[in-house]
């Protein structure tokens, strides 16, 4: 799985006009299934992001988590972070089928409720305008390849 995470004020997601989540601060987090991935490496990936120490403490140094803030997330899923860029017109053979990767979308939302964060969400393979107020900005890639 890949996510970028980054540090919001506020993010919302829009969906046919009408907002489909919406937080405050917290995480923007666009998601990305590839096709090894499992139901074990969502709960890694929410675990990981999850403990992340970004957002400031009393010094103003990045030393708290989202859950030390009190923050929520905002899930979008994100075919388009396993594009293959080596020719002009990006190509997606490298994303897990949709049906996969909607389980798996689902059940890394679930792993982070079950953590006790509120989760909003986009519409799984609908067209959707994201809008954020990014806070630092802090952006974060994570790649469940790399642990």
């Amino acid at each position: 799985m890949k996510a970028v995470v980054t540090r919001v004020k506020s993010a919302s997601v829009t969906i046919e006009g009408r907002i489909n989540g919406a937080i405050e601060q917290g995480f923007l987090v666009l998601l990305g299934v590839g096709p090894e991935d499992c139901a074990d490496t969502a709960r890694k990936l929410a675990e990981k992001i999850y403990h992340v120490r970004v957002f400031a403490d009393e010094a103003g140094k990045m030393n708290r988590s989202l859950e030390q803030v009190g923050g929520s997330m905002l899930v979008v899923s994100q075919f388009t972070l396993y594009a293959d860029l080596k020719k002009r017109r990006p190509g997606f053979s490298h994303a897990a089928p949709p049906d996969k990767a909607n389980a798996l979308y689902e059940a890394f939302m679930q792993d982070l409720r079950d953590l006790g964060v509120q989760v909003e969400h986009g519409e799984f393979g609908a067209d959707m305008q994201v809008e954020s107020v990014n806070d630092g900005p802090v952006t974060l890639c994570f790649d469940t390849e790399d642990f």
